[in-house]
């Protein structure tokens, strides 16, 4: 029996990972009823790993009373995968650069505290392994915020406690962690990022993210010299070196907040998403694997969901066909390849206003993938 993973990320604005496996499964059955599928929703790490993660393992959402980088207070969610004992969060579903727009971009004083409320919601619920996507964020607070969400107090020269935001770091004196929740010593926390890099100097946090979320170029200068303070605090007080420490530059140096205040570690967003839905053993039977997301370009070899689904499935399995759809196809596929990808589709039947491409996503998905079903029956009935 003809065996198909569908294993595809969310694409973008239209389709959940879900979604989009589900409008492929459609298409297959249409054509092959008698063909397996199996589908398992991937993403990188980043925007929609949590619900990726849910349908993949049958876990469920939860929502929560927190507040956004502006300490205004907002509706976020999280993820309890199906084993009932991990919760994922994206640190973006508090502290993303959603909150905030035009004159309100200022990171010298958005803050990560309502990821720290995340992340107590979480050991609130007994949950003692939290995975912790790091894109999208507004912040540039070193993860002050969400320590001090958990207990940790950031106090100045009088001992009272600063400002939240990257932009108080500087007046930083004391960091007391007698009262810093003590369930994350029991607690394990993996960072899902492919960023690497450090907190401070010309590739770090501030430098490199801070432009995109409003900082001028006296106010990234400003950043990275507080995020340099900060480090210095923390390896007085902690002993830990987080200043340059690989990763640590994440989501504003939330990275490195993690990796100094919690028993955290860093593994790249794709390999823990392939590790948790056990994508490989999936595709030892397969014969073909469809993956894909919004856009296959270039890029796409760094990191992303359709490389990563390739890679892995190809060490599974060398003789499954792994095939990748796009909304868009951009320029430099080639190099994709040579890399694990036998083919890739662009599911666009005509140039189309981008609403329009959205609207229509799951049909165009349905539609390419039966094109492509069609052509793999024809080819083996030739055989």
């Amino acid at each position: 029996m003809m065996k198909f993973l569908l294993a595809p990320d969310s694409f973008k604005g239209s389709l959940t990972a879900k979604e989009a496996a589900g409008a492929m499964q459609k298409a297959i059955k249409k054509i092959w009823p008698e063909a397996e599928t199996v589908i398992l929703p991937m993403a990188d790490g980043g925007e929609g790993t949590v619900q990726s993660l849910v349908d993949a393992t049958d876990g469920y959402l939860v929502t929560e009373q927190v507040m956004n980088p502006l300490m205004q207070v907002v509706m976020a969610e999280y993820g309890v995968l199906g084993d009932q004992k991990t919760a994922v969060i994206e640190m973006a579903a508090a502290s993303g650069i959603q909150f905030v727009a035009g004159e309100a971009k200022n990171p010298l004083i958005t803050t990560t505290y309502g990821t720290g409320q995340l992340i107590k919601a979480a050991l609130d619920r007994g949950i003692r392994k939290i995975i912790i996507g790091v894109g999208g964020s507004a912040t540039n607070d070193g993860g002050a915020g969400m320590a001090e969400a958990l207990g940790v107090r950031f106090l100045n020269k009088d001992g009272r406690p600063i400002a939240r935001g990257g932009g108080s770091l500087s007046e930083l004196v004391e960091i007391d962690v007698f009262g810093i929740d003590p369930r994350l010593a029991e607690s394990e926390i993996i960072i899902a990022s492919d960023v690497t890099n450090p907190l401070v100097g010309e590739i770090g946090a501030s430098a490199v993210f801070a432009p995109q979320k409003g900082a001028t170029p006296a106010m990234v200068r400003q950043l990275d010299d507080n995020l340099r303070h900060y480090a210095a605090v923390i390896k007085a007080t902690l002993g830990k070196d987080i200043a340059d420490k690989a990763g640590a530059g994440a989501a504003g140096g939330l990275g490195g907040g993690l990796l100094a205040f919690t028993q955290a570690s860093i593994e790249k967003g794709i390999e823990l998403v392939i590790r948790i839905t056990g994508l490989m053993e999936k595709s030892k039977a397969a014969d073909y694997v469809l993956t894909g997301e919004g856009g296959i370009d270039f890029q796409t070899q760094y990191g992303k969901t359709p490389m990563g689904v390739a890679q892995a499935a190809k060490k599974a399995n060398p003789e499954t066909t792994v095939i990748a759809l796009g909304g868009y196809v951009g320029e430099g596929i080639d190099s994709l390849y040579e890399k694990g990808i036998d083919s890739i589709f662009g599911i666009l039947p005509a140039a189309m206003p981008l609403e329009k491409a959205l609207l229509s996503a799951a049909a165009n998905v349905e539609r390419s993938t039966e094109n492509i079903v069609r052509l793999i029956r024809v080819n083996r009935r030739s055989r």
